[in-house]
């Protein structure tokens, strides 16, 4: 049994946490208000502030939305580096900047301790389910150490490099998921609109060479409307933009991937930040006039 920190106990947080507590580790979190009250009860302990949890545990791992909010857990007041003490490991799986995530790891050494730079992709299904696809960038004798770990909450687990890699891993990643939404999005759409049943033309599809697990699952939240978070517009919107940040650093033309945060643009500017990001499709819809299932006027 370990000591593990916890902070960071949202859609993704929380399910990940769980399943630490059930791999029987003692579990320290931290989070915005109460923590849930299903983690209490199973023994997790509750901290006031990010440095409790890193004098508790000996991992300690962020889950947390942004650079900004890894940079506050680790560095801001009362937060992790104030609680650490040589030996100890910190694990980032938030999704954050590749340059940050360097720069964070350089401080979190100097303190006597590993850092582990460790996203994830799966969403909220993947959380529940612990079947997380983990990159991670960072030493290898850390790595061995905190891989029994990430085995209770992935299926998948790569060390892809050294610290910042995991991150540029997952920044690739999204660059995939988003342009496979977009690319799911227009086909069940010329589907519809050319009076198929999209629901039929999935299914079809599936079992073809343009099967995916977008079109598996965001295909049929697409078909069935349902746009309730998984994972938000407004997170993948943040990840283009460290893709995009990234190829002006490195002169490169990423035309597709800007062509997709147009479109996650368009549905925050909507109202759409806290849609999931199949809902990219809604924006296709409206330049088309025409939503995915809707039945086509005869002529």
């Amino acid at each position: 049994m370990s000591n593990i920190g916890f902070i960071g106990l949202g859609i993704m947080g929380r399910p990940m946490a769980g399943h630490l507590i059930g791999g029987g580790h003692k579990l320290f979190v931290h989070g915005h208000g109460t923590p849930p009250k299903e983690l209490l009860e199973k023994g997790a302990v509750a901290c006031s502030s990010a440095r409790d949890v890193a004098r508790g545990a000996d991992v300690i791992i962020t889950m947390v939305p942004d650079t900004p909010n890894v940079e506050d857990a680790l560095f801001g007041p009362e937060g992790v580096a104030e609680g650490l003490s040589p030996g100890k490991i910190v694990v980032d799986m938030s999704s954050i900047s590749p340059i940050a995530s360097k720069a964070f790891a350089k401080r979190i050494n100097a303190l006597g301790c590993d850092y582990l730079d460790a996203p994830v992709s799966g969403g909220d299904v993947g959380a529940k389910a612990a079947s997380l696809t983990i990159m991670v960038g960072g030493p290898e004798r850390a790595f061995e150490k905190v891989k029994p770990i990430f085995e209770l909450m992935g299926k998948n687990i790569t060390l892809v490099g050294g610290n910042g890699d995991g991150q540029t891993t997952k920044v690739a990643n999204q660059i995939i998921v988003a342009l496979t939404i977009e690319a799911v999005g227009e086909a069940l759409l010329f589907a519809s609109k050319a009076g198929a049943d999209p629901a039929r033309v999935r299914q079809a599809l599936m079992g073809g060479f343009a099967a995916s697990r977008i079109l598996e699952v965001h295909g049929e939240r697409m078909v069935k409307r349902n746009f309730e978070p998984g994972f938000r517009i407004a997170l993948h919107q943040k990840d283009l933009n460290l893709a995009l940040q990234g190829a002006r650093s490195l002169g490169l033309s990423l035309p597709n991937t800007a062509t997709c945060q147009e479109l996650f643009n368009a549905a925050v500017a909507a109202g759409g930040a806290a849609w999931d990001h199949s809902a990219m499709a809604r924006v296709l819809e409206r330049l088309a006039c025409h939503e995915i299932g809707q039945p086509v006027a005869a002529e």
